[in-house]
């Protein structure tokens, strides 16, 4: 009986077919610095480690996170220093066109006043990884509003 891959299976294949794991040496699990490997590809191999993971208001931790707590833990462990919410973290990102945004970059919800009230990790294609509210999990969905800005911190 075969099975179909997973999105993770899916990203190491395509991230090995690259030469992007072997150049970097990247294995499962294993976090290297953001150097060793491109930025994005490093970023998704961290963020995949941490998917089914539950929601936690506040939560910054594998117990259970928030959608900042996530994002901030993701990079904190590439190195990369995050504030703690998600507006903080919109304001210490760079900004960067759609266009420009690529996987490992962040991606941020925002209201009508240009706050950011939410944020995930961008995977590529219109999808994202992000810790979305009580009673979910961490996992890849599409982006579903326009309302985005996008950012670069690493």
């Amino acid at each position: 009986m075969t099975h179909a891959p997973t999105t993770r299976t899916r990203r190491v294949l395509a991230r090995a077919a690259a030469g992007v794991l072997l150049s970097g040496g990247l294995l499962a699990g294993t976090v290297v610095p953001a150097q060793a490997a491109p930025p994005g590809a490093a970023v998704l191999d961290v963020a995949d480690d941490y998917l089914g993971t539950p929601y936690r208001y506040g939560g910054t931790t594998p117990a259970g996170f928030d959608c900042s707590g996530y994002t901030q833990f993701v990079l904190g462990r590439l190195g990369v220093p995050l504030p703690r919410t998600a507006d903080a973290q919109l304001r210490a990102s760079h900004r960067i066109s759609a266009a420009q945004a690529a996987p490992g970059d962040l991606v941020f919800f925002t209201s009508g006043s240009g706050r950011a009230y939410h944020v995930a990790i961008y995977a590529g294609n219109g999808r994202i990884l992000d810790s979305p509210r009580a009673g979910r999990v961490v996992s890849e969905r599409n982006i579903w509003t326009s309302a985005v800005v996008y950012g670069r911190v690493a």
